[in-house]
């Protein structure tokens, strides 16, 4: 993602592909903090650094499955097909049955202020029913890195630390599965709006042979060129100022792909370059 954007950027225009930003953040985390605390403690202070990243880590682990809920979100506003988002829901299972305690150790450090006095939700809730607050806070507390069984531990949830980079792997996979089908069907919506644009102001783009070629890539790329075979010279020009408008008209604009300053984009489908079409 680029570190500019137009003054009227919003990330609530693509929070499927936020999804996918957050999540190469939480999964370089959950790695790096395994990798340290696997390594030689180096304490801070009173404090170990191995446990201070078992912290970093379960914070990163369980900020994964708020990444999906995002991406569950997307992927229903976008009306995408039931398999795309019935994948993402088998993989987050899968991700919770292999940290199935990911959720309360998570909540226990981050919400200490209720845990400490027992007065936590979930698991701390449902204690409250038969024992009183001083010993459920007791009995959950406690949150401790242990190197010798590679585990996380707080209280009686447990996180084994040897799951943590597969199962973050695989769900990270499953989330960028999903934000590729969604681009994958924005550039068939918006290679259809293109055509509509071209052919709409009376000009032919009907396949390779055309005057004008859009052309949709594996890349979910959508490019424009002339076949500079099929048209006169003299008509180049033209033809290219018909284009641009007819795009305009539709919200679409062509993007130039090398040196931008040399010239503009009418010249530069005159002399046949092939360009990408960019949307709003």
């Amino acid at each position: 993602m680029s570190d500019s954007f137009p003054d009227d950027w919003s990330p609530a225009d693509n929070p499927y592909a936020i999804a996918v930003s957050e999540t190469g953040w939480l999964k370089a985390t959950v790695v790096l903090t395994v990798q340290r605390m696997r390594g030689d403690d180096q304490p801070t202070g009173w404090f170990s650094s191995r446990q201070i990243d078992a912290r970093t880590l379960i914070v990163a682990l369980r900020q994964l499955l708020a990444v999906v809920k995002l991406e569950q979100i997307a992927l229903k506003d976008l009306g995408m097909s039931p398999g795309v988002v019935d994948a993402l829901e088998l993989a987050q299972q899968r991700y919770e049955a292999a940290l199935p305690d990911i959720r309360h150790v998570r909540d226990g450090v981050t919400h200490f202020e209720d845990w400490a006095r027992g007065r936590g939700a979930g698991p701390q809730a449902a204690a409250r029913e038969v024992g009183a607050p001083r010993d459920v806070a007791r009995d959950s507390w406690s949150f401790r890195y242990d190197s010798a069984t590679d585990t996380v531990r707080m209280g009686p949830f447990t996180i084994p630390v040897s799951a943590a980079i597969p199962a973050a792997t695989e769900l990270c996979a499953a989330i960028c599965t999903a934000a590729r089908a969604v681009d994958l069907k924005i550039a068939a919506e918006v290679h259809k709006r293109v055509r509509r644009a071209i052919t709409g102001a009376g000009i032919p783009c009907d396949g390779p042979k055309g005057p004008v070629v859009v052309s949709l890539d594996d890349d979910t790329g959508i490019h424009l060129f002339f076949n500079l075979s099929t048209i006169p010279e003299i008509e180049r020009m033209e033809l290219a100022a018909r284009v641009v408008a007819a795009l305009a008209g539709a919200g679409l604009q062509l993007r130039p792909q090398r040196f931008p300053q040399s010239y503009d984009t009418q010249e530069r489908l005159v002399v046949g370059e092939a360009l990408e079409v960019g949307w709003a």
